[in-house]
C-alpha cells in the first residue's frame, strides 16, 4: 500500500500542468509584466548613472544615453563626495554588527520558544510579535532620548546596538527549529551536549535555509536604514551610505546622475548579495510560513 502510494505520487501531475494553454500563457504574461515593472526602476537608474548633465531633462525620455559618460560621472561623485568610501565602510560595519547581532539573540530566543516549556511562553512570543505592529516612527524620539541619555550619539554603538533583535527574524529562525526533528536534538543531549552545543552544532546548521533568508533579510534592513542613522548618528565619522546619498541633493538643483551613481554602487552588495542567496532566501521564506 504504502509503494503504491508512493509510486502515485511521484507520476502524479503538478497542478500548474493540469491548466489549459490558455491560462499558461496568461499567467506567464502577468508575471512577465510584473517583473518588468520591478526591473525598470533599476535600469532607470542605471541609464541616469551613465548620462551627461544635458541629457537629464531631455524629452521625450531617453532610456539609454546618447553619450555614455559612467566613467566620468562615477570621478565626478567622488570629487563631491570624497567620503563616499568611508561611508561604504560605515554602513559595511553597522551592517555586519546588526547581523551577527541578531543572529545571536534571535536565535537564542527562538530556540527558547521552539524547545522550552515555560510558564508565560504564548505571552511572551505575543507580546514579542506585537513588536511588528509597532511602528517605528512611534519608538523614535524615545529611542533617540535613551541613546543621548547613553551618550551614545554619533557612534557605532547607537547605529548597532538597537538593532541588534528583530522580532520577524526571531519568528522566522522559530518556525525553522520547530521543522527540525525532536529526536536528533535528543541524541546529542545524550551524548552529553548541552542546549547552547545542540543549538550550535545540530539546529543551526539544519537551518541553513531559514539562516540565509534572515541574514539577507537583516542585511538589506540594515544597508538601507536611512531614518533611524540620520537621528542618532550623523557626524561625519559614522555617516552611512545612505546620508551620504542624500546630501548630493542641493538646495536648488540635484545632480541626478552622480545621486543614481552613488545609489548604483549602493545597491550592488545587495545584489550580489541575493543573488548569491536567493535559493536559501526563498526556501527560507517559505519555511516561515510553516507552523506545527
Amino acid at each position: 500500500m504504502q509503494v503504491s502510494l508512493q509510486l502515485r505520487a511521484s507520476t502524479a501531475v503538478p497542478h500548474y500542468d493540469r491548466l489549459s494553454i490558455g491560462l499558461q500563457a496568461l499567467f506567464y504574461a502577468i508575471l512577465i509584466a510584473g517583473a518588468v515593472v520591478m526591473v525598470l526602476p533599476f535600469v532607470w537608474m542605471v541609464s541616469t548613472a551613465c548620462k551627461p548633465p544635458a541629457e537629464l531633462a531631455t524629452l521625450p525620455i531617453r532610456w539609454l544615453p546618447e553619450n555614455p559618460v559612467c566613467l566620468d560621472n562615477l570621478n565626478q561623485l567622488y570629487r563631491t563626495s570624497p567620503q563616499f568610501n568611508s561611508y561604504l565602510l560605515n554602513s559595511a560595519i553597522v551592517t555586519i554588527g546588526r547581523t551577527l547581532g541578531q543572529l545571536v539573540t534571535c536565535s537564542l530566543a527562538a530556540y527558547g520558544f521552539a524547545r522550552f516549556k515555560f510558564p508565560g511562553r504564548g505571552l511572551l512570543f505575543t507580546l514579542c510579535l506585537g513588536l511588528l505592529m509597532v511602528p517605528f516612527q512611534a519608538i523614535l524620539i524615545p529611542e533617540y532620548l535613551l541613546m543621548r541619555q547613553l551618550g551614545w550619539l554619533n557612534t557605532f554603538a547607537a547605529l548597532i546596538i538597537p538593532g541588534t533583535f528583530s522580532a520577524f527574524a526571531m519568528f522566522l529562525l522559530r518556525q525553522a527549529f520547530m521543522q527540525i526533528p525532536l529526536e536528533l536534538e535528543e541524541s546529542a543531549q545524550l551524548d552529553g551536549a548541552n542546549p547552547l552545543q545542540t543549538l550550535w552544532h545540530i539546529v543551526l546548521p539544519l537551518s541553513r535555509a531559514a539562516v540565509a533568508a534572515f541574514a539577507v533579510i537583516t542585511v538589506q534592513a540594515a544597508w538601507n536604514d536611512f531614518l533611524f542613522p540620520l537621528v542618532v548618528a550623523n557626524a561625519p565619522a559614522t555617516r552611512v551610505v545612505t546620508i551620504g546619498i542624500a546630501l548630493l541633493q542641493g538646495e536648488r538643483s540635484t545632480p541626478w546622475n552622480l545621486l543614481m551613481m552613488g545609489s548604483f554602487i549602493a545597491t550592488l552588495p545587495m545584489m550580489i548579495l541575493f543573488i548569491v542567496l536567493q535559493r536559501q532566501f526563498i526556501e527560507g521564506v517559505a519555511l516561515s510560513g510553516i507552523q506545527r
